[in-house]
């Protein structure tokens, strides 16, 4: 499945819940899903279409459409990152939530380099940044414990970069990462733990989803 191009407005009514793609815009009165928080489509504003009973499998392919919506992934990427998940130790709902959280564009956005997912994407597809050392445009690389992000030094005579560490510093990091914002560079120290994760996520649907 190609990756989605068209209104991500669309995908939060979807869903019924704000997945906050659009970074700040999502917190203002601009906000899609806050002016027509009906799903899309033809039969969106009828409540009779919203009041159908639920299966289980509309209820678990719901929340793998969400969470892969939430982390801009691909279908074919998604099931890579469960196959991967599975063959780890420990629960494999969680172990793919670690696998998600340390995509690099993730990373980028946690650390608060960038507004959203998608902002990150963009930003290291055109090759801002280095990893361990050395220039990237891989989004979708999964980071280790002790690898290092730094801006390029010839990004940060870019505007955008010289204003980002005020716009950094008013975002909390999590626990397994560290940030200086002066400098512009992070590092993961650890995994992430199921409480540093989205704790809207239900993991335990995806796993019952491909488990069928």
């Amino acid at each position: 499945m190609a990756k989605y191009n068209g209104p991500v407005c669309k995908l939060c009514r979807r869903e019924g819940e704000k997945l906050f793609l659009k970074g700040q815009r999502c917190f203002s009165q601009k906000c899609s899903f806050e002016r027509r928080g009906f799903p899309p489509g033809e039969h969106g504003r009828d409540a009779r279409f919203r009041r159908r009973r639920v299966s289980d499998y509309s209820r678990q392919l719901r929340e793998k459409q969400k969470t892969r919506r939430i982390y801009g992934v691909t279908e074919r990427q998604f099931r890579r990152y469960y196959r991967a998940a599975s063959k780890e130790r420990g629960l494999t709902g969680v172990n793919l939530l670690r696998i998600l959280e340390r995509r690099l564009d993730n990373v980028i956005y946690r650390l608060g380099y960038a507004q959203s997912r998608a902002q990150a994407q963009h930003l290291v597809t055109h090759g801002h940044f280095n990893v361990i050392g050395r220039r990237t445009d891989i989004q979708s690389m999964v980071l280790r414990p002790g690898d290092m992000i730094e801006v390029r030094e010839g990004s940060k005579k870019r505007t955008f970069f010289k204003e980002l560490p005020d716009l950094a510093e008013a975002q909390m990091v999590p626990r397994w990462l560290d940030r200086d914002v002066k400098k512009l560079v992070g590092s993961v120290t650890q995994l992430p733990e199921r409480s540093d994760i989205d704790a809207s996520i239900n993991d335990q649907l995806i796993v019952e989803f491909y488990s069928r």
